[in-house]
Formats: C-alpha cells, structure tokens, sequence
C-alpha cells in the first residue's frame, strides 16, 4: 500500500513538473492575429477609429467586435492588406471615422508657443517636447501627424505640414485600371 503511495506521488510529481515546463516553454504570448492585424496598422494611436489606439482596434478586429474600415491614416491600402490578412472582401473607408489625408508632421510655431503644456499631454507618442512656460517644439522623427495636439492648443500655434515625397516614403499607386489577359 505505501509502495503505491509512493509511486502514484512520484508520477504526480513527475508529471506535474513537465506539465509546468511545457506551460512555459511553449507559451503563446498574445493572440497571434492580434500581433499581424497590429502590424500592419499605421501606429498613428489617433483614435480615428474609435479606440485608444492601433493596438486595442486591432483585438476589436480579432474579436470581429469592430470592421477593418475605420482607419483613416491606414487608407484604402491599410484596408486591402487588412481584407487580404482576414480573407474578407475590401470595403471603403466608413466616412464617420474620417478621410485619408497625405502624412503629415506637426509644427510648432515657436514665436506664437506660451509654453502652456497642453499638446505635451495630448501628444500619444511623446513626440513634442518643452517645459512650462518655454517653448516647445516636435520631433519630426517621432511624430505619427495624429492631429491630437491641435485641439488643446490654445493660441493655435500648431500646424499640420505634409510630408515631402522621398524615396523612404514613396509607395507605387496601383494602377486605376485592371489589366485584361491576353487573348
């Protein structure tokens, strides 16, 4: 009878210990399509869409609690990648959340700034940088062109400036017309 005690406890313990092994070795950190949905979002966080930020629209879109055509920033091409990712058919941009514009930066008129830190607060990526009651200015690098920092601002002293066309930044246009096979 101990014998058996024995060995049914070591087979618990035995078994136990790979069972826990394998929950840590072979955890899934997030919802995998969360993480390719997330990816291929703009990472504006403008909140256009309806939520805080590219990452809680992206589980939205996962849980199908939210439909892939309510980014603005990401345009009609962030939609196709979107309707290609989650075998659904593309649908236009829903005009409630907004319209596609060209990318932009803010810019910060610094003889107008009265140094009130609004846009500090409003700004999701930290891409504005100053002190109370100096000037304050954007990290171009940094700034996702949101538009978040524009409402606060209370000697409207914030512009949008759109982003020169580079080699960094160009993208091929898919052409307007489809191209028929040959006969």
């Amino acid at each position: 009878m101990l014998n058996a005690l024995l060995v049914m406890g070591g087979l618990a313990v035995v078994l136990g210990a790979v069972l826990g092994f394998a929950a840590q070795r072979l955890r899934v950190e997030g919802h995998p399509l969360v993480e390719k949905i997330d990816a291929l979002l703009p990472q504006t966080q403008c909140g256009q869409c309806g939520y805080p930020g590219c990452r809680p629209y992206a589980q939205a879109i996962a849980e199908g609690r939210a439909d892939i055509n309510q980014c603005p920033p990401g345009g009609e091409e962030g939609i196709r990648q979107l309707a290609e990712l989650l075998g659904v058919e593309p649908k236009p941009l829903n005009p409630e959340h907004g319209q596609t514009k060209p990318k932009a930066v803010a810019l910060i008129d610094e003889g107008l700034c009265i140094g009130c830190t609004l846009c500090l607060q409003a700004c999701p990526v930290d891409a504005i940088v100053g002190a109370a009651k100096q000037m304050h200015t954007v990290i171009a690098a940094e700034c996702t062109g949101c538009e978040l920092c524009l409402p606060p601002c209370p000697v409207d002293c914030i512009a949008m400036v759109p982003l020169a066309e580079r080699i960094e930044t160009w993208k091929w246009k898919p052409p307007l017309s489809s191209l028929k096979p040959a006969a």
